[in-house]
């Protein structure tokens, strides 16, 4: 890899054990594959589908994930909220109100020395009524463009207008903006003029014959019944889906952007 350059595999949203077991497996290929430098993964769901254990964010940190995202659903187990607190590489947005536990952004170092800025935050169209994302997004860069050019975004966001102008509005602000949430991996990847990639999102990493990971028995019962339902992971064959963005470390522009889907049949 030309020293001018660093290449980020971003996974999207881990959902349960089954999620975690294929991003074990797969992570040490796909690094000599790439030639990644770092690697970031929202993992919101890695907890039996809904939020994340501090036990499970240290075994995906062991397993060679640099950074944690996350989104709405990470408050969903109360012992991650100390964690939140204790650590700078699992975030949660940032565009909580003040006082929230954890923290919503941060500067990741490589061992190479290389400064990455890494930015969390959520959407609001069909979500919480939450601080502007927008607003928050040009504050937190502020801070961060005196200390690296390098800035990735997940935008974890239901509505793909919302995804959209989230990629317009950071268009030569920063290097990649990923969407996240929707756990279906959008084929819309593309370099914007200024120079930011971005993707309406990066997939879902679980069980490939699922609803967006859960059962589907399950799923379809909720759908037809409009009954509360309580939702657990499927099994079976899974799929790991990302995005893998090549960088320019002296202007921060995205070189490339590579959709990634690697499928197991283990059950």
């Amino acid at each position: 890899m030309p020293n001018d350059e660093v290449k980020i595999f971003f996974i999207g949203d881990i959902v349960g054990k089954s999620g975690r077991k294929i991003v074990y497996q797969k992570l040490p290929e796909l690094r000599e594959k790439y030639k990644l430098d770092c690697i970031i993964a929202n993992g919101e769901n890695a907890a039996g589908g809904l939020g994340i254990t501090p036990k499970i964010a240290e075994e995906l940190f062991d397993n060679g994930i640099n950074i944690i995202t996350s989104g709405n659903h990470v408050w969903k187990k109360k012992e991650i909220l100390p964690y939140l607190e204790q650590t700078n590489r699992l975030l949660r947005p940032a565009n909580y109100p003040p006082g929230v536990p954890g923290k919503g952004w941060t500067i990741f170092t490589l061992h190479s020395g290389l400064k990455l800025g890494i930015i969390n935050l959520e959407g609001r169209v069909f979500m919480q009524n939450l601080d502007c994302p927008f607003r928050v997004a040009e504050t937190i860069i502020e801070n961060m463009r005196p200390i690296t050019p390098i800035i990735l975004l997940d935008f974890h966001a239901e509505a793909t207008s919302e995804k959209k102008a989230m990629g317009w509005f950071l268009d030569g602000k920063i290097s990649m903006v990923l969407g996240t949430h929707t756990h279906v991996q959008t084929a819309d990847e593309t370099i914007l003029p200024q120079g930011t990639g971005y993707i309406t999102d990066v997939g879902m990493t679980g069980a490939l014959y699922s609803v967006i990971g859960m059962k589907i028995e399950t799923a379809l019962k909720k759908f037809l019944t409009q009954l509360p339902q309580r939702f657990k992971p499927e099994k079976g064959p899974c799929s790991l889906q990302g995005v893998v963005v090549t960088i320019d470390t002296s202007s921060g522009k995205a070189q490339s952007v590579k959709r990634i889907i690697e499928v197991t049949n283990e059950h």
